[in-house]
């Protein structure tokens, strides 16, 4: 993700009013949800989402504003935090109390500029108790001469990141310390349109990777060299987004208007769908897992794409976003 340089300069952290606390995991922490939660944000344009048990709330993040907000169980939305080198928040993963968010620029962020549209790649991490932003990572800078857009993030149980790009046929690693390098790069990883998307990491020792563009999976495995495997088994996911593992299998969002279910007996050399729901998303992106159940982000995401290949940011003018309930 980055070079060498993560700074705090510039941090713009919103207060939400909500009380600091550790983050904890035990049963009933977590409010029942409804099986769809509508919520209200002028432009907001979310990708992301994750689930805070810190904070109680489900976390989005947004394209056209670069910043970070919540949303609990009744729709109401409030702003959390934001950078102003955040130009478009994207993929959140949150780990031991802090929050990952990848940063790219499609060129329609309120912060956007000629000189970041489709160069940018980074991470950044912020302390979920305190809002304060803890690295900065610029992974553009590893390949400067290459476009970029920094995608999704998976973070492992050491504390290292990793982040895809969608631009570029690369996966970064950021180490808990902040020193970022390529993790792995691939042919395959390439072609036209979106590529690298959604990733997760699996406590076995490697990450499963989304291609967009074709609808495939490819397995990273970080114990024995970063050997890169495409997983099969399956029909493609084609506009493959965010993934998320609960109970075992993988859930992933493709197509904008499913999710697939997926399930492996083989560590992910290979895997089966185990069922697909078609029913409530609509411009889909990724999603998280609550009190054992998948909740998808409908973001509106199709407008975005229009609004960037017209490079008019001025397209996008939704309020009105929701999260549905796998069923």
């Amino acid at each position: 993700m980055k070079t060498p340089r993560y700074m705090v300069q510039g941090l713009l952290v919103m207060a939400l009013g909500l009380s600091s606390c550790s983050d904890h995991n035990q049963p009933g922490v977590t409010p029942d949800f409804p099986e769809r939660i509508n919520f209200t944000s002028a432009r907001l344009y979310p990708e992301g989402i994750e689930y805070s048990t810190q904070l109680r709330r489900f976390l989005v993040s947004s394209i056209t504003q670069g910043k970070v907000g919540t949303v609990d169980e009744n729709g109401q939305y409030a702003d959390l935090l934001t950078d102003n080198r955040l130009i478009s928040a994207i993929g959140m993963e949150i780990s031991n109390g802090r929050l990952y968010v990848a940063n790219g620029d499609q060129g329609v962020s309120v912060k956007s500029t000629p000189q970041t549209r489709l160069k940018t790649a980074g991470l950044f991490v912020f302390n979920l108790e305190t809002r304060q932003l803890e690295q900065w990572a610029d992974l553009a800078a590893l390949l400067p001469d290459n476009q970029h857009f920094g995608n999704d993030v998976a973070v492992d149980a050491q504390g290292n990141a990793y982040v895809t790009d969608s631009f570029s046929p690369v996966v970064y690693k950021v180490t808990s310390a902040g020193q970022p390098s390529i993790l792995a790069t691939d042919p395959r990883f390439g072609g036209a349109g979106f590529n690298l998307n959604g990733i997760v990491y699996h406590p076995n020792g490697y990450l499963i990777v989304a291609k967009s563009s074709e609808g495939k999976l490819f397995k990273i495995d970080l114990m024995n060299g970063n050997a890169i495997s495409e997983v099969t088994g399956f029909p493609a996911l084609t506009g493959a987004d965010g993934m998320v593992w609960a109970n075992g299998d993988l859930y992933v969002v493709n197509g904008r208007t499913r999710v697939t279910q997926l399930r492996s007996s083989d560590n992910w050399s290979t895997a089966t769908v185990i069922k697909t729901d078609q029913t409530g998303y609509a411009d889909a992106t990724t999603n998280t897992a609550v009190n054992g159940q998948v909740y998808t982000l409908n973001a509106r995401i199709s407008e975005v794409g229009a609004a960037a290949q017209a490079n008019n940011p001025n397209l996008l003018q939704a309020n009105e976003y929701s999260i549905q309930r796998f069923r």
